[in-house]
This record gives C-alpha cells, sequence and structure tokens, in this order.
C-alpha cells in the first residue's frame, strides 16, 4: 500500500483509490469542522491523525515520548476503513453515549478495540461522528489521559489487560486439564 509510505496527507490521500480517498475525505472534513482547534491535524503512525502537540502537552504519548499525544485518526486498511477515536476508550459514558447514538443511526458498528471499521462512507453516521468531536476539548482529554495514565491497564502498555490476563488464565488452566486426565486414568486403571 503506497499509501502507507506517505509522508504528508496529501501525499497519503493522492496514494488512495477514488472510492477510499473520497470516504477518508469526508470523514476527515467531519473530524476538521467539529474538533477542538487545539488539536493538531498532521500525519501520525503512517496515517491522518489530529493529536495534541507536544507544545501543549510536552510529555507526549507515554508508549513513545517522541510522538505528540494520539486523540483520533482515520486510515485506509487493505479490508476496512477505521477510525480511530483513543477518547472514547478513556470515558465509559461517551463510549457508552456513542455507541447507543451509532447504532440508533441504523448503521451496523463493527468496534474493536482500537477502532471502528467500515467498508465504505455509506457507513459511517457522520452526523454522529461530528457530535463527538464537538463533545471532547483537548484540555479534558488531556486530564482524562494523565488520570488514567499511572495505573490503568488501558493506557499503562507495561501491564497487562483484562483481556490478556483473562488468556493466561484460561492457557494456564487447558495446561493443567491433560495431567488431570492422565491423573484419573492411571487411578481407574
Amino acid at each position: 500500500m503506497a499509501h502507507a509510505k506517505a509522508a504528508t496527507i496529501e501525499q497519503y490521500m493522492a496514494a488512495l483509490p477514488e472510492h477510499r480517498r473520497q470516504a477518508v475525505d469526508a470523514i476527515r472534513a467531519v473530524i476538521n469542522k467539529n474538533i477542538d482547534k487545539a488539536f493538531e491535524h498532521g500525519m501520525q503512525y503512517g496515517m491522518p491523525a489530529w493529536y495534541v502537540s507536544h507544545s501543549a502537552y510536552a510529555a507526549g504519548y507515554h508508549c513513545d515520548p517522541k510522538q505528540p499525544l494520539p486523540f483520533a485518526s482515520v486510515a485506509s486498511q487493505k479490508g476496512h476503513i477505521g477510525i480511530y477515536i483513543f477518547c472514547i476508550y478513556q470515558d465509559e459514558a461517551l463510549r457508552d453515549w456513542f455507541i447507543d447514538a451509532w447504532k440508533a443511526s441504523g448503521k451496523r458498528l463493527d468496534m474493536g478495540k482500537s477502532c471502528i471499521r467500515v467498508k465504505k462512507l455509506d457507513d459511517v453516521p457522520l452526523d454522529v461522528l461530528g457530535k463527538l468531536f464537538k463533545k471532547v476539548k483537548a484540555k479534558d482529554f488531556v486530564a482524562a489521559y494523565e488520570k488514567l495514565r499511572p495505573g490503568g491497564p488501558t493506557l499503562d502498555a507495561t501491564k497487562p489487560t483484562a483481556k490478556k490476563t483473562a488468556k493466561k488464565v484460561a492457557s494456564k488452566k487447558a495446561a493443567k486439564k491433560p495431567s488431570k486426565k492422565v491423573s484419573k486414568r492411571g487411578a481407574a486403571g
């Protein structure tokens, strides 16, 4: 994917197929119209993104302090368009509102741990997306990030998430089961 090597938003957009360019551009336009102007717009992690600059938040992103604090991004992936919205993973009430509003639009919501996946622009309730970005101010986003960052499993990449912990527990249980069956067979023998 040529767009993955783009250094600027213009290069990124120019490398997209026409149908993807129109969709990504429309999503960007809604975000740009509604987002707090304290967020900056540029390339981050190989995709068009909105972030809190180092001049506004010197610490940067805890996973990579050289990066400004990510807020949102949109990317044309191989099989979908990904809309990454960091703030809805920090605020349960905002996430619940967003999910309810998206579903109320009648559009199918395919939401993963880090993004919303859509196949085409018609899959996106642009009004809901606009309302979401209008709701979040940069200063409130940074405050929520700071509050969760020190020990919160959602933001602290060095600590296991609940999902990883559950996988480890399930893996340990599965590893123990065969040995129990063997001992039962040996006892019945």
